[in-house]
């Protein structure tokens, strides 16, 4: 009876043990969740599932992080005829921390508004006197991967006032205009039913905190732009040139319905 009873003990503090170890284990679930939602703001990461977040969670597995080391490189290494590289102004990459939770942002001498890519291929031919990279090119994805990896964990912060006030209406115009076939805008889909599917594709908000973003359905990375076009092209609307105007204030308006979001670059999604 005594071998019983101390048997019982045993398996009842196993039990208790396993059953802290589920509750810690749901409650760091819940955490590692509220830290990609803000108000009603969500982040994709809501949206995917938990295989997808695993991946994401583990840089060993992220399938994207070989292009923080490839940027990177390209950060360190000289180029154009001014032969010089991007580290000669910015140090160790330590000083493009925070850069990416505020672009897109307004350019004096261009007058409009400019993305991260436009200001890496700027500083390329004002600077370095190269030629700008291709948008999708390895080198424009992969620079753009590691600015915005310094700020991985940082607020989303974009300005909206001063002379980015026309821009950003611009962009929310866009966001809620009715375009191709089928009729229809950003809103309808990321704005008024995120969380339900449009046949295998479970919407989410369309935040992009986590751009570029390597998607399965990829099987790469791709920017932004990318996946603004990608959109164009489902509601059967003709997509717009990367980097154009429309999508550069549309991006600044996205990253402000996304303000407070972390920047989680390079993302994995579905």
């Amino acid at each position: 009876m005594k071998d019983a009873s101390q048997k019982v003990i045993v398996v009842a503090t196993a039990l208790i043990i396993a059953a802290t170890f589920a509750t810690k284990a749901t409650a760091d679930q819940s955490i590692a969740s509220n830290k990609y939602t803000v108000d009603d703001r969500r982040s994709g990461y809501t949206f995917a599932t938990k295989e997808t977040n695993a991946i994401q969670n583990d840089d060993m597995q992220n399938p994207a992080i070989f292009r923080v080391d490839d940027g990177e490189a390209l950060f360190k290494k000289k180029d154009g005829k001014a032969n010089t590289a991007c580290i000669t102004c910015h140090g160790k990459g330590f000083d493009m921390k925070g850069v990416a939770t505020r672009y897109p942002v307004y350019d004096e001498n261009l007058g409009k508004m400019k993305n991260i890519e436009q200001q890496i291929n700027k500083c390329r031919v004002d600077y370095q006197q190269a030629k700008p990279w291709k948008y999708e090119s390895n080198e424009l994805l992969a620079m753009t991967i590691y600015v915005r990896h310094q700020s991985r964990g940082m607020p989303m912060n974009v300005s909206i006032d001063g002379k980015t006030v026309p821009f950003f209406k611009k962009g929310k115009a866009f966001y809620y205009k009715r375009l191709g076939a089928l009729d229809m805008a950003c809103k309808h889909c990321h704005e008024d039913n995120p969380g339900k599917r449009a046949r295998a594709n479970l919407l989410s908000q369309g935040q992009i905190n986590g751009f570029p973003t390597y998607r399965f359905k990829w099987q790469k990375v791709g920017s932004t732009h990318r996946r603004f076009r990608g959109c164009n092209k489902n509601i059967r609307a003709k997509p717009q040139k990367y980097g154009s105007d429309d999508y550069v204030n549309l991006e600044l308006y996205i990253s402000w319905r996304g303000r407070g979001l972390p920047v989680e670059t390079p993302a994995v999604r579905n």
